[in-house]
């Protein structure tokens, strides 16, 4: 294994036990973003498939073009089947819980949250409706919800061989295994590895796997980052520079031709994506410092006005031309 995509290197220690098995099946609650930060996205890679499970429906819709094999369920996975509250941090989507109190703990970072109504169904249920047979490994990454989906986990029914979950609250000093620990060691697993960050369990009637794990967690700097390589237009030695280089380049020669729609939600994807929201300033910089002999200029009344305007048009045609052969480069 040469690339880590997961947040403490999960993929690298359970990759140690699988390593020579080609295809397996895994169960990712609390999935994520589909690559970056995933436990499972390494075994995607590898070609397994599995169920994922993900309350926040942009990170949950995002796996459909990343990870079409998996069978992924925008919900939450709990004790009972109904609706519960969850709590969703802005900008910080890791720390997003079904736990309020952990949701309010973010504002130590600057960040606010809000609460939607979300299904919930019992973790067994979601399993069985995913069609999935033996599960290699089970990760469960709830922000403190841990006791619940397990309690909507049958393991006499579903026995993952090996289980991982996240043990310690970002927002706690100490440990809170304890609440939810003996739902596993009573059903015949065995605490084998602590990674500072989760415990990994194995079931007992494949405990052979135990031996495959370290006795102390793998130095992070040993072990290559998907964080290591930044992103794709600022690394000349990026693995993905061609790809990247050429879609940018792609992009912008079709920046006149695509649907307003498009065009809209590109520009409200890129504030957002640099934290800012449109304002006078705003539009006045989105609309460039290029002559400009119209008399009317667009209010920054919403970004649909301001991508509707001439002015920005134009502006999509001068960046266009550059790369559409429309202006040849010498």
């Amino acid at each position: 294994m040469h690339l880590s995509y997961a947040q403490n290197l999960e993929d690298y220690h359970l990759n140690l036990i699988f390593a020579d098995q080609a295809y397996g099946t895994y169960v990712d609650v609390g999935g994520g973003h589909p690559v970056a930060d995933n436990v499972s996205f390494y075994f995607y890679l590898k070609g397994w498939r599995g169920l994922i499970v993900e309350p926040q429906l942009a990170l949950a819709t995002a796996y459909a073009g990343i990870r079409p094999r998996d069978h992924v369920v925008s919900s939450l996975a709990g004790r009972d089947d109904g609706h519960i509250d969850f709590h969703i941090v802005d900008g910080l989507h890791g720390l997003s819980s079904a736990v309020k109190a952990n949701a309010e703990s973010a504002q130590q970072y600057g960040a606010g949250f809000r609460t939607e109504q979300r299904a919930v169904k019992r973790l067994s249920r979601l399993i069985d409706e995913a069609g999935l047979g033996a599960i290699d490994f089970l990760k469960i990454d709830v922000e403190g919800a841990e006791p619940d989906v397990l309690a909507g986990l049958d393991l006499k029914r579903h026995r993952p061989k090996i289980i991982l979950v996240e043990a310690v609250n970002p927002h706690a000093a100490d440990g809170d295994w304890a609440q939810w620990e003996p739902l596993l060691t009573d059903a015949g697993y065995t605490f084998t590895f602590f990674d500072n960050l989760n415990r990994f369990y194995v079931a007992r009637e494949h405990q052979a796997l135990a031996a495959k794990l370290p006795a102390v967690p793998t130095p992070w700097h040993d072990i290559g980052h998907l964080w290591d390589w930044g992103r794709v237009l600022d690394k000349p030695d990026h693995p993905d520079r061609v790809l990247g280089e050429t879609l940018a380049h792609g992009l912008m020669a079709m920046l006149p031709t695509l649907p307003q729609d498009t065009i809209q939600r590109l520009v409200a994807a890129g504030l957002a994506a640099q934290g800012k929201t449109l304002d006078a300033g705003i539009a006045a910089a989105l609309l460039g410092t290029a002559e400009w002999p119209g008399a009317v200029t667009p209010s920054a009344a919403d970004i649909a006005t301001l991508a509707a305007s001439d002015r920005f048009k134009s502006a999509l045609g001068r960046i266009a031309c550059m790369y559409d052969g429309g202006h040849l480069q010498t």
